[in-house]
């Protein structure tokens, strides 16, 4: 068991409002928290160390509910750059909107305190996270999120325990816990989890490439079913650790003051009279085969109950709201009791599947994955160094450049809505980051090309995320890219009630929104890549995990299944897929090809339409483009060049050398002393050389002046002697 080793005396005395420092180890992390030193009008608050890492977390609330039926939560992740001693790029030289990082963490944050917050609760919160001073080796999610929730526990929110986050690496074999950034680059695993006591509450798990990772041995890094249950059983002895222990510290310092909390049926004589007599006109309503065809006859329901005299003092939004509450029962009581879902499937089938691909004719790559009403366009591109995407990270020094990029767009109309397309939501971005890690670990790490998915999303009813990395891995293939495996990904759903429970297959958006778990699972068949798990219970043990994962595994092997046969049918673009030519020269001819001010390079790209990337260290030329031709035509022009020039200087070096004649006399510097003599500069840049059985009696070093005199000049060559 963990324990709280040293409690620091108190900084400041008082009666209330004293400040507070506490140094604790969690989960092999040495961390310092100070209550009621800063922000002392939010709700809570807490500035927390971990190395030289600061982060620090409030929580505001509003005295006044809100009346429609939600949690008004949101939760903002700021990084600021002077954490890491940067001044932000661009023109505007401040912290602007967040980046994808920041959104991604944000996100993190809010569906692990999410569940947690009892029902009723509906006052507008805002929990707010800022990174005020970074160290390269530390987890900022995970200490983000443990920052966040002592500070909500603390605050006058009903809280019954506070959440603790760990994450989960696996270096040779072996899982770790909570690895330093410098060694989660040499793990294989990226698993994050955070929970509240012995309960899990959310899970981000990607496989990653090793170092030794390469084509000829397969290695996608995925995890087996089995490996994935024993690496989170691990996560979840540290949570139960990490939870009680601060739990145990800052209980005395929780703020106790009573919330009101709405009742669950808002509306109970309206509720009754649903249930005595639209029970059963609302359960076909429900049982309706197509997803538009439900929301209809639901709202006639709702025009139909408003007409009513026993109505005259409803209004239709409170009907609305209470039919919505009688749906819930009958979906998960239709589920629970007689094994059937809304659409007539069974707990584990999955809905009917088509694939089409190469339906652009002008795209690299694409493909229309349609599974039930959830239907994803997924196109691919492929591109050279130079349209990688370039990301800072506050903990890295540099900037990191992305090779592979999965974007995910969810328009109005795939749900029948008249919305304005927007700037990338938060929901959006996060699952394109789903489809990124469960996709990347089949693609070669040395494969040449950067690439870019986009999936479009043009209809949805349930798990459009999913659908997204069955479409990307066959776009992938269409493409050309020789990926190591298809990847197909499942969403699993849980309803739990009464002790009992049931586990379902490709849930649609009617049992996403009504049921209790969000399980979605991708990879190969050999296992897991990818993983992500958000729960509305307040918790889940792993033996309902583990049924859900084997049951995931079922249905992942069965789309599987209908994909290979999908990818035999490939046709790729061939005539319009970039090429590539790579090759090498001396290093020190790259200049060459740049050119004065880039001049060089510049009418290269122009004159043959092809994209360059230059390893000034390594001698290397990329060259890219559509037309093989133009490829060539542009490699011969580069060699050329460096070749010209080369035999340009030699013939001008030999130019200078002729003009030197026997017995000259000259002051040098000497340059270079090697095994065989010292060479000792001239003039004009031409060097001679002295043979070191002529100086082996004098003490000499290199930036030395000597007086030597010409005694041969032989193949361009010349050698001098010691003067007198």
């Amino acid at each position: 068991m963990l324990n709280i080793f040293k409690n620091l005396t108190h900084l400041l005395s008082g009666k209330k409002g004293q400040t507070m420092q506490y140094e604790i180890q969690v989960n092999k992390n040495i961390e310092i928290f100070d209550i009621d030193k800063v922000a002392k009008q939010a709700s809570g608050a807490v500035l927390m160390r971990q190395g030289k890492s600061v982060i620090l977390a409030t929580v505001a609330r509003e005295e006044k509910p809100v009346e429609e039926d939600f949690l008004p939560l949101t939760v903002q992740y700021i990084e600021k750059a002077y954490a890491a001693g940067k001044i932000p790029g661009g023109y505007v030289k401040r912290e602007t909107k967040p980046t994808d990082a920041e959104t991604l963490t944000a996100r993190i944050i809010d569906r692990s305190l999410r569940p947690l917050f009892p029902k009723g609760y509906a006052y507008p919160t805002q929990i707010v996270v800022m990174v005020l001073s970074v160290d390269p080796q530390t987890d900022l999610q995970v200490m983000s999120l443990n920052t966040a929730s002592v500070a909500l526990y603390l605050s006058d929110i009903p809280m019954k325990a506070p959440v603790c986050g760990v994450r989960i690496g696996r270096i040779n074999n072996n899982f770790i816990l909570n690895p330093s950034n410098e060694e989660l680059k040499k793990s294989t695993l990226d698993l994050y989890v955070s929970g509240v006591k012995d309960e899990l509450l959310m899970i981000e798990m990607r496989a990653l490439p090793s170092q030794e990772f390469n084509q000829n041995t397969q290695a996608m890094n995925e995890l087996s079913e089995d490996e994935t249950l024993e690496a989170l059983n691990l996560a979840q002895k540290a949570i139960l650790e990490g939870s009680s222990t601060y739990e145990k510290t800052f209980m005395k310092h929780k703020k106790n003051n009573p919330i009101e909390l709405k009742d669950e049926i808002e509306y109970p004589e309206i509720f009754t009279f649903l249930e005595n007599n639209f029970h059963n006109d609302i359960k076909q309503a429900i049982n309706q085969m197509a997803k538009s065809e439900r929301a209809s006859e639901l709202n006639k329901i709702a025009k139909e109950i408003i007409k009513l005299d026993i109505a005259k003092d409803w209004d239709e939004e409170s009907v609305l709201s209470t039919l919505n509450k009688v749906k819930r029962n009958i979906i998960r009581s239709q589920i629970l009791n007689e094994g059937k879902r809304a659409d007539g499937r069974g707990l584990k089938e999955v809905r009917p599947i088509s694939i089409e691909t190469n339906i652009l004719p002008n795209a690299h790559g694409s493909c229309l994955f349609t599974r039930g009403q959830t239907q994803a366009l997924v196109v691919a591109t492929l591109g050279g160094d130079n349209d990688a995407q370039m990301i800072d990270l506050l903990n890295e020094k540099n900037p990191v450049s992305e090779r592979f990029m999965v974007n995910y767009n969810f328009p109005g109309f795939s749900v029948g809505e008249a919305s304005p397309i927007k700037a990338p939501s938060r929901r959006e971005l996060g699952h394109g980051n789903l489809g990124k890690r469960a996709l990347y670990p089949s693609v070669p790490q040395d494969y040449p090309y950067v690439i870019r998915l986009v999936s479009e999303i043009l209809e949805s009813n349930g798990s459009s995320s999913m659908a997204t990395v069955c479409g990307g891995s066959l776009a992938l293939r269409a493409a050309g890219v020789p990926s190591l495996d298809l990847i197909a990904g499942v969403a699993m759903g849980l309803i739990f009630e009464n002790n009992q429970f049931a586990v379902l297959t490709d849930i649609m958006g009617l049992e996403d929104h009504d049921g209790d778990m969000d399980f979605k699972v991708a990879g190969n068949k050999n296992g897991i890549t990818a993983l992500q798990m958000d729960i509305k219970l307040g918790g889940i043990d792993q033996e309902k995990l583990k049924i859900a994962l084997y049951q995931a595994k079922e249905g992942r092997l069965h789309i599987l299944d209908i994909m290979e046969k999908a990818a035999k049918e490939i046709v790729v673009n061939e005539e319009i897929l970039p090429k590539i030519e790579l090759f090498n020269i001396e290093p020190s001819k790259i200049v060459d090809i740049i050119g004065q001010g880039g001049k060089t390079i510049k009418e290269i790209i122009e004159k043959f339409n092809v994209s360059i990337d230059l390893d000034r260290d390594k001698g290397e030329v990329k060259i890219s483009g559509c037309d093989n031709e133009q490829i060539m035509a542009a490699k011969n022009y580069i060699l050329n060049i460096t070749t010209s020039n080369k035999a340009h200087k030699k013939s001008l070096k030999e130019k200078k050398v002729s003009e030197f004649e026997i017995g000259q006399e000259f002051e040098g510097v000497i340059k270079k002393i090697t095994q065989f003599g010292a060479f000792v500069e001239l003039k004009d840049d031409i060097d001679g050389l002295i043979h070191h059985s002529k100086i082996k009696h004098l003490n000499i070093k290199e930036q030395d002046i000597l007086k030597v005199k010409v005694s041969e000049i032989k193949n361009g060559k010349i050698s001098v002697d010691l003067c007198e």
